[in-house]
């Protein structure tokens, strides 16, 4: 799924891009925490296990097959002449090629992605985009190392949030949870910006708590909601 696509999936106008923008910015004033934001089309291409079930398919469509040896010996017979048996070899694994190579990019389509890879594959995937994106956009090195990320994965349709040590030992990651879980159930809904204040605005409220702001409060991350750009997956 391209970038472009998220945009309008999560039906966000440039208007709602920056009201985002701006409750980020209310939110930071009242603490020294920041808060960045972001969203991936997808945490991970997922080609292992879409090749491993268009082989499974596959492999189902040659044992729904093998009964029909005999039929299909038949019908080869009256299409060439001088049918030997390795014939229907060769058709069973042109047969099965096909099949696998056709499913391979059926299933890449994101209807039937999300129903041939395993649950624990999409958690783990998400967690690891969401970490490393917070360690590619200096989440983790702001001075206080006050920082959290609202991270969003469009295609398994999960939330993380990710809180800096700093965070951590004052805020416990269920309550992070809680509002990641909030966020989930409105884009779920249909209502991805408010999701998105509501969150910006919990989180803030969390962070104003504990991590009240100074008289110095500078802002060290980007405000807005960033969109990340399609990877070219290996």
């Amino acid at each position: 799924m391209r970038s472009g696509n998220v945009v309008k999936k999560l039906g966000l106008s440039g208007q709602d891009f920056e009201e985002i923008k701006a409750a980020v910015r209310e939110a930071e004033s009242r603490t020294s925490g920041e808060i960045a934001l972001a969203v991936a089309s997808e945490s991970s291409s997922y080609a292992f296990w879409e090749l491993i079930a268009s082989i499974l398919t596959a492999g189902v469509m040659f044992l729904c097959l093998l009964p029909a040896s005999s039929q299909i010996y038949e019908w080869m017979s009256g299409l060439f002449w001088g049918v030997k048996p390795w014939y229907l070899l060769v058709f069973y694994a042109v047969a099965c090629g096909i099949v696998v190579f056709a499913l391979y990019f059926l299933y890449n389509i994101p209807a039937l992605d999300s129903l041939v890879i395993p649950s624990a594959a999409k958690n783990k995937a998400v967690t690891d985009r969401a970490f490393r994106y917070f360690s590619e956009s200096g989440v983790y090195c702001t001075e206080n190392h006050s920082g959290i990320l609202i991270f969003v994965s469009y295609l398994e349709r999960q939330v993380r949030i990710i809180a800096d040590k700093g965070i951590s030992v004052k805020i416990s990651q269920d309550l992070w949870n809680l509002v990641a879980d909030e966020l989930t159930d409105c884009i779920a809904g249909g209502r991805v910006k408010d999701g998105f204040l509501g969150a910006v605005k919990k989180c803030g409220e969390l962070l104003a708590d504990n991590f009240p702001a100074q008289n110095e409060n500078p802002d060290e991350l980007s405000d807005g909601l960033v969109i990340l750009e399609d990877e070219k997956w290996v």
